[in-house]
């Protein structure tokens, strides 16, 4: 009897020690996370630097405030907010356990992603149509590259959260699927943030 005593808080023991190392393990993926997002910040902020010296340089082409409506952005910016609140949704659904909520608010998330790419996809295709591309000016070159280094994160975004949406389906909230989807949740909410600057240095002050 006492053996078999020894050998079950041997086993809780070892349980618990298992625990411990998940929960250690996932600590140090969204430490290395953040890590990445700092080298993330130093792209984009030297991004920023090349159009902030090539905004004025339009060589006798249009300007910002020739190009841009602001109404078709703040619809842009609108369905990126929303996903960004979609995706918190998703996340109270995940420390709560909800699998099926999780699902929902991330297939809403992934919508909302999905339209914002789609309009940026499509203001890109109408500037290029009228002879306003990349190759025209240093301005429109920072413009699209700017712009263009968000979108195509946002859209790894939307891979990785496809991804993450067949493995919960499929494995359930297990710890390294909780571990990821914390580390998209940092990810995601940091495109927002950097959209807002874009919205406020390119089209904003573009504009006025």
């Amino acid at each position: 009897m006492s053996n078999l005593a020894t050998h079950a808080g041997h086993a809780h023991g070892q349980d618990h020690g298992h625990d411990d190392h998940h929960h250690d393990s996932g600590e140090i993926t969204i430490f290395g996370f953040w890590l990445y997002l700092m080298t993330d910040c130093i792209l984009f902020a030297s991004i920023f630097a090349v159009y902030a010296v090539l905004v004025n340089n339009v060589a006798g082409g249009p300007s910002g405030h020739d190009i841009f409506e602001l109404p078709y952005v703040l619809g842009e910016t609108a369905l990126l907010l929303v996903s960004s609140i979609t995706y918190g949704f998703a996340m109270l659904a995940l420390f709560k356990g909800k699998k099926s909520q999780v699902l929902f608010w991330l297939a809403m998330t992934f919508l909302c992603g999905a339209g914002f790419i789609g309009m940026e996809i499509n203001e890109f295709h109408m500037l290029i149509s009228e002879g306003y591309g990349p190759s025209r000016s240093g301005f429109l070159s920072g413009f699209f590259t700017l712009v263009g280094t968000h979108g195509l994160h946002v859209t790894s975004g939307l891979i990785w959260m496809a991804i993450m949406m067949y493995q919960v389906q499929k494995n359930g909230l297990t710890a390294t699927n909780k571990t990821r989807l914390s580390c998209l949740s940092l990810f995601w909410h940091f495109l927002d943030v950097v959209w807002i600057c874009v919205f406020t240095v390119v089209y904003l002050m573009g504009t006025l």
